[in-house]
């Protein structure tokens, strides 16, 4: 006999392929630490969008054409890439100084000096905001960049100025509020009116063709092509939103980065570890990179293959097997599970009773005997075995499932002995 199947094999597997989709879907974003976490937190970092944020400078790079991502991880600091630092104002300089040594045969970095103090514009009562959008509270100035070790020293001018520098030149966002430096490590590339430096590269006695020729200094015909440069900009407001609000600030920020990589066409890496936003490695992540990525693909090419199995095995079989098997043995085990479920074995005491007085009869060969001619022939056999007649009384009148099998019991060795 054969039925159709209770549900729609497509709607089925529709539904199975969904789940799993769903399934690993969660698991790659727990391993890459994308778990929901707010990234446009308010903070200076390239994730954010309020005016102190560079996620304005992140999309004007990808739509030149740069391969940009934003990094959560610091296994990406290994990578030949331009890393651009973002520390914010309580960093470590320790940290900080660690990533530039580690990177300076590896990669170009431009770190980013923080410049604002900045509260969620939410906070403030009538104030409709959207998520990201902050009120600048004043400039402040870190500490850590003069604990890096190359003689800056931060200040913070409070008069107006502008900036020039790249061909270009132009007033700051905020003219009465500028973070410039004074080093005798630091090459300037674009300064203030007032001559403090706002960007620059690290002059650590190794040639840089094309910083120099932008930075318009003698080039040292001695020196090494070894390493990397290492690029500052102290003022972040050439470089930030607030900052995008003028073209001319837009293109001194791309041509800073341009220069950062010194001709090459390498991708940029925005570091938002520095910033609290960093996620560990765990095992989901590692079984999405290599050599675990092997094993892994193989684990989902064996689930999809089981998966493929048991679909095509979906639906009740075509010709249904019988409900009760053949064979004496079955059909007596099905009985006596449906009389114990159903919580009637008292009922079996009496019809059991006979049946054993029969067969004791039988095995006495006496003919149309009471219970005291039993009882009388099986003591003529066996004087220290229990009477019959009280056996059967016992089981006769048992009620609980323990007493009927102790009754019963009792009475079955009397025929056992008889039978021998």
């Amino acid at each position: 006999m054969s039925r159709s199947a209770t549900f729609n094999p497509k709607v089925v597997l529709g539904l199975v392929l969904f789940g799993a989709l769903a399934f690993f879907a969660t698991l790659y974003f727990i391993g890459s630490g994308q778990t929901g976490q707010d990234v446009n937190d308010g903070n200076a970092h390239a994730a954010a969008k309020g005016l102190n944020g560079y996620a304005a400078l992140v999309q004007l790079l990808e739509e030149d054409g740069h391969e940009v991502s934003l990094s959560r991880s610091q296994g990406s600091m290994d990578d030949e890439s331009l890393l651009v630092l973002t520390p914010p104002a309580y960093a470590d300089a320790d940290d900080i100084k660690q990533i530039i040594n580690d990177r300076r045969y590896v990669g170009p970095t431009m770190i980013i000096i923080p410049k604002w103090m900045a509260f969620p514009a939410s906070n403030i009562a009538g104030v409709e905001a959207e998520e990201g959008w902050v009120e600048l509270a004043g400039s402040i100035e870190p500490d850590w960049p003069e604990d890096l070790g190359y003689d800056i020293k931060l200040q913070i001018y409070d008069k107006q100025t502008g900036w020039r520098g790249l061909g270009l030149r132009g007033p700051l966002p905020d003219p009465e509020k500028s973070i410039g430096a004074e080093s005798s490590q630091i090459v300037s590339l674009v300064t203030a009116d007032n001559g403090a430096t706002l960007a620059g590269y690290l002059d650590d006695g190794d040639a840089y063709p094309m910083l120099e020729e932008a930075a318009k200094t003698v080039v040292n015909p001695n020196a090494e092509v070894d390493r990397w440069a290492v690029m500052f900009v102290f003022e972040a407001d050439l470089i930030n939103n607030y900052g995008f609000a003028s073209e001319n600030r837009a293109r001194v920020a791309h041509e800073l980065v341009d220069l950062a990589m010194e001709g090459e066409d390498l991708p940029i890496v925005f570091d938002l570890t520095l910033n609290g936003l960093g996620s560990a490695q765990n095992l989901l992540t590692l079984a999405f990179r290599p050599p675990f990525l092997a094993a892994t693909l193989c684990l989902i090419l064996a689930l999809i293959v089981i998966g493929w199995r048991a679909f095509r095995r979906f639906g009740p079989p075509v010709a249904e097997g019988r409900s009760i098997a053949f064979g004496k043995t079955r059909l007596i085990k099905n009985s006596a599970g449906l009389i114990q479920r159903a919580g009637r074995l008292h009922l079996l005491s009496g019809p059991y009773a006979d049946m054993l007085r029969a067969r004791i009869v039988a095995a006495l060969a006496l003919r149309k005997p009471d219970d005291a001619d039993i009882d009388a022939a099986i003591a003529r056999r066996s004087p220290d075995i229990q009477p019959y007649s009280s056996a059967a009384a016992e089981l006769r009148s048992a009620q609980t499932p323990k007493d009927i099998l102790r009754a019963a019991a009792a009475l079955k060795s009397i025929e056992r002995m008889l039978s021998k």
